[in-house]
């Protein structure tokens, strides 16, 4: 049974924890590293200050009590100023300082990103996923290593009698983030084994609490119903310690949430950049300086006997420790420029065509339902993948249908809904990944996948390369997208350029049933983030000219590899050698619209459907051109600064000796939505008619 708020209270003072001598002797020896730390960057802020950095001054209590509880087995998400927590588990000054100073063997990154942002992968270590700087998105993926261990738990899978806690640590000022709430609710909803360590120095770099908020972390969340909260003073080590004990056992036994709410005071500059005698006065500096956690903790060893020569010993040892990893690390090797290129996604196992496209005695399949099936069989096959987003649970099965009976099949736990939470059901896949889970998550239109485009962009696309590696994140992100038949405004659009300027995330456009069943499975085996991108108009072949979208179905075998093209349409040979053929190269509901326009030139129109938009077939679309040296970039976006603009000008600059005429594009108007009317509708959009123009241009040039 659940501990109630007072229920802790009372344990905890009945249980009157006591800190082991050897604990405090750790932890005063840490604090003078850290303080010693911060004094020597300052001294040297030439060198130390070429990057930015933060460092942990005034927070080394709470966050040292906090380091202490982890175990090798448990997750940790801390924020950009938790050096103490880094260095309470087991980290060296020296290998902070590598990252400091952006060195080849920052063991972190490689030099790629800044102090204090761990992607630890080591064996007896809690395991820490990359951390980006993006103030409070750590909640998300952090609250997404618990639901997956949450998931994982329920199913089974987890192994061992562990019970792993996860470790979200926060600034007071990011509580305000929507996207930290969309955390939170998910821990209550779910009883989620996590964390969440608020430290409140009433500083967002210059702007004080009293701006900023109405009420500080502890009170906000008394509106979350299930989440468990307690009060520690962040100065002080061992009321910290105690509180941190209480909060990780509560979660160890329990599997729920609680928040921790740490006051501490704000001793060193906000950042190396931002210093803090700029915006800073002299009384509030004095007012932070009283609650200093290093004279703290000293008194407190004094009390427990410790004597005054050993003290002065070890804080003379950390400070001759902390100048002797400086030395070494600054004249630490940098990165070889070559390595730049490295680990932008991790290699994929599927690389080549297998199974059976259209196997003997199979039968036709709309393309929502070869969806369906796809997913059918991974979650029959791998029981650590699961699949949430909006309404895809319960008897609906999403509002295409798309997860019709996977609620019932596989149950509540790997397949349900989500609150309104795009940025949620993005973000959490990065924690899953790093737990082991395999989510596949659906935002229900391309339209609403704007809330979730800052927990793609800053969480999941950089966390492989940024980590060199060591924390590629596993997400198939399924985005139904596209116009037809009067979806309006907010229902319609297309979003392929946007995604294609965010580096990291792969992108995929099937348009066909059998290209859908292939290529889900390739991205659900993929271990890079996929965003798969599904015309609602193409699930049916309802749209006139769309039959063809409706395939033989492949076996449950078949898949596809990413960044292969396909020839939809030939050419016949004899146009191609007299010069009087032409290539369209286009996506989704382009390959019906080309289809349908070269009706009128018989023979002559060669269709390459991309199927994925990154990783691109560069040299697939290279040897088309090459064989008809006219070439046309169709597309449904409006065309002004699209992919296809892009992908037109490239073929330009790369195969311009070979061109017989100008690469052309088209697209969509350029306006900012679609209308409902469908007559506005169709006068916004290419068209066969429009298209048949376009090709009749560029054959005749």
């Amino acid at each position: 049974m659940d501990l109630t708020r007072e229920e802790i209270k009372k344990e905890q003072q009945s249980k009157n924890i006591q800190v082991p001598k050897n604990i405090l002797e750790k932890a005063y020896r840490l604090m003078q590293t850290a303080y010693n730390m911060a004094v020597l960057y300052d001294e040297n802020r030439a060198v130390c200050s070429k990057y930015v950095h933060s460092t942990s001054r005034g927070h080394e209590a709470i966050q040292l009590a906090a380091a202490f509880q982890l175990q090798e087995f448990d997750f940790a998400a801390p924020y950009y100023r938790d050096e103490s927590i880094l260095l309470g588990i087991g980290m060296k000054p020296y290998e902070l300082m590598l990252q400091l100073m952006g060195k080849k063997d920052d063991p972190f990154s490689g030099g790629r990103t800044y102090y204090g942002h761990p992607s630890l992968k080591r064996e007896g270590f809690p395991t820490i996923p990359h951390q980006s700087s993006a103030t409070g998105m750590q909640a998300i993926p952090a609250t997404g290593m618990a639901h997956g261990i949450h998931y994982l738990e329920g199913q089974g899978l987890l192994g061992g009698n562990n019970n792993p806690v996860v470790l979200c640590s926060l600034g007071d000022g990011s509580v305000t983030e929507g996207e930290v709430s969309e955390a939170m609710q998910m821990a209550v909803l779910h009883k989620l084994p996590i964390v969440y360590l608020i430290q409140d120095n009433d500083w967002g770099i210059s702007a004080t609490g009293k701006e900023m908020r109405a009420m500080d972390a502890y009170e906000f969340v008394a509106g979350f119903k299930g989440m468990e909260r307690m009060r520690v003073d962040g100065s002080d080590f061992v009321d910290s310690y105690k509180g941190m004990s209480q909060a990780f056992e509560y979660v160890r036994k329990n599997r729920g949430p609680i928040l921790v709410h740490a006051k501490t005071p704000l001793l060193g500059h906000h950042t190396s950049g931002v210093r803090k005698e700029w915006y800073r006065g002299n009384h509030d500096l004095d007012e932070h300086q009283v609650n200093d956690p290093i004279p703290k903790l000293r008194k407190a060893l004094k009390s427990a006997k410790f004597k005054e020569a050993d003290l002065v010993k070890l804080e003379d040892e950390a400070k001759a420790f902390v100048q002797s990893e400086y030395a070494r690390a600054l004249n630490a090797d940098d990165p070889d420029p070559s390595t730049v290129l490295n680990h932008e996604f991790a290699p994929t196992p599927i690389t080549e065509e297998k199974g059976e496209r259209k196997p003997r005695g199979a039968e036709k399949v709309v393309m929502v339902d070869a969806a369906l099936h796809a997913v059918d069989d991974i979650l029959k096959n791998y029981p650590e993948a699961l699949f949430y987003g909006q309404d895809v649970g319960g008897t609906l099965g999403g509002v295409f249908r798309e997860a019709a009976t996977l609620a019932q099949k596989y149950g509540d736990g790997r397949v349900f809904n989500t609150p309104i939470q795009e940025a949620y059901i993005v973000g959490s896949t990065a924690g899953m990944s790093a737990v082991g889970a395999k989510a596949i998550v659906e935002i229900q239109f391309a339209d609403y996948i704007w809330p979730g485009i800052n927990q793609l962009v800053e969480e999941l696309s950089k966390s492989c390369y940024l980590s060199e590696g060591k924390f590629p994140i596993q997400s198939l992100i399924r985005v139904p997208i596209g116009a037809y038949g009067g979806g309006g405004p907010y229902h319609s659009g297309s979003v392929e350029s946007t995604l294609l300027n965010i580096r990291g995330i792969k992108v995929v456009y099937p348009s066909n049933a059998a290209d859908m069943k292939g290529l889900i499975k390739a991205a659900f085996h993929d271990p890079n983030p996929v965003v798969m991108l599904e015309h609602k108009g193409l699930y049916w072949s309802k749209v006139p000219g769309t039959e063809l979208a409706k395939t033989f179905e492949p076996d449950s075998e078949y898949i596809v590899p990413l960044g292969k093209a396909r020839v939809d349409q030939e050419a016949n040979e004899e146009a191609i050698e007299n010069g009087e053929s032409c290539l369209v190269i286009t996506y989704g509901m382009g390959v019906y619209w080309a289809k349908a326009a070269s009706k009128k030139f018989e023979g002559r129109v060669e269709i390459l459907d991309l199927r994925t938009l990154n990783p691109i077939d560069w040299d697939a679309i290279k040897e088309a051109v090459s064989r008809h040296n006219k070439a046309l970039v169709l597309t449904e976006e409006p065309l002004l600064n699209s992919f296809a603009e892009s992908l037109a000008g490239r073929i330009s600059q790369h195969c311009f000796e070979i061109l017989d005429a100008p690469v052309m594009a088209y697209g969509a108007e350029n306006l900012p939505a679609i209308a409902l009317n469908v007559d506005l509708e169709k006068a916004m959009l290419p068209t066969p008619e429009k298209v048949e123009q376009q090709i009749e241009t560029l054959l005749n040039y």
